[in-house]
């Protein structure tokens, strides 16, 4: 059974296509960019993933749910968005609670109650993982079909910026990725381990999509067990650039900020300790693994069963 790993937008459009390919999967996925936002925890790599493979994922934007209204954010946005801090109740750390007045995430009604069923499982003492497999279990994820967090333990991304530091989804999210990164810190990797599960799920062959490799995928790459279980294992990673550039979202800043040429050449880089095929579109890249030119293009559930079934061949 294949194993991704998936953070951001780009593995979970490949993960759409997997479901016409493979006959079940596992997705480790992404908690570094987890925040509290009105005593709810939000998990918007794990909420990607989830609405993906129970068919309510906004297209579009791919995070979100698809025809969602926003009543709740709207009332409480009234007096315009805001970005004060609380007292972290599932102790995230620093920077990453936040008081649902003027909440700077657009949440919207649906999706709170994801949120909201998430983080009465955890209060009610499940991990994280069994609190995701309730929420998938409640959206209809088939059970061939697993979402597992990376950890139970709490990781957190920060960025470092000419304004000091931010969590991660205050930097982009509130403050649209304006002031410019100069550093990247996963805290709480060094004591986080990865589960049983996650473990298991890395003893098959591992596909890492076009994610971000810095704050999509460093926060599951720190997590005590997981590099030591991809060096055992074949793994085969999209790069996110497409004829050197990235489609979306910030990766070659953040590339930049932590020395990594932003480039399918600082993709290798970031992964070349267990690393055995990289992928890439419209590049030239010597790496001491075998690279693969083709077509990585996403803009269709079609490119996407294309890209699956080239990178399940390989």
């Amino acid at each position: 059974m294949t194993t991704f790993l998936s953070g951001g937008t780009g593995t979970p459009k490949v993960i759409d296509g997997a479901r016409d390919v493979l006959d079940g999967f596992n997705v480790v996925v992404n908690t570094g960019d987890d925040v509290e936002i009105a005593g709810n925890l939000v998990c918007p790599d794990i909420d990607t993933v989830l609405y993906t493979l129970s068919d309510r994922i906004d297209r579009d934007r791919w995070w979100g749910v698809e025809d969602d209204t926003y009543a709740t954010h709207e009332a409480l946005t009234g007096e315009g968005v805001r970005t004060e801090r609380v007292e972290a109740a599932r102790e995230l750390g620093e920077g990453r609670a936040f008081s649902g007045d003027g909440e700077f995430m657009l949440i919207g009604d649906r999706d709170r109650a994801t949120h909201i069923l998430r983080s009465s499982a955890l209060d009610e003492g499940e991990t994280l993982t069994e609190a995701t497999e309730r929420v998938a279990d409640r959206l209809g994820v088939p059970e061939d079909e697993r979402v597992l967090p990376a950890t139970d333990d709490r990781v957190a991304t920060y960025v470092e910026t000419d304004e000091g530091e931010m969590a991660f989804q205050v930097w982009w999210v509130a403050r649209d990725g304006e002031p410019e990164p100069r550093g990247v810190e996963f805290r709480g990797t060094d004591d986080a381990e990865a589960t049983a599960e996650v473990r298991d799920a890395l003893g098959e062959e591992v596909v890492i999509g076009p994610s971000n490799p810095v704050t999509s995928l460093g926060p599951v790459l720190g997590v005590d067990g997981v590099r030591e279980a991809l060096r055992g294992t074949h793994v085969v990673a999209v790069s996110p650039f497409v004829g050197g550039e990235v489609v979306s979202g910030p990766a070659a800043r953040l590339m930049e900020s932590v020395g990594l040429p932003p480039s399918s050449r600082g993709v290798y880089e970031a992964y070349s300790d267990f690393l055995d095929v990289l992928v890439v579109d419209g590049e030239e890249v010597e790496a001491d693994c075998r690279v693969v030119e083709t077509d990585t293009s996403l803009e269709t559930r079609e490119d996407a069963v294309r890209l699956t079934e080239r990178v399940v061949g390989l």
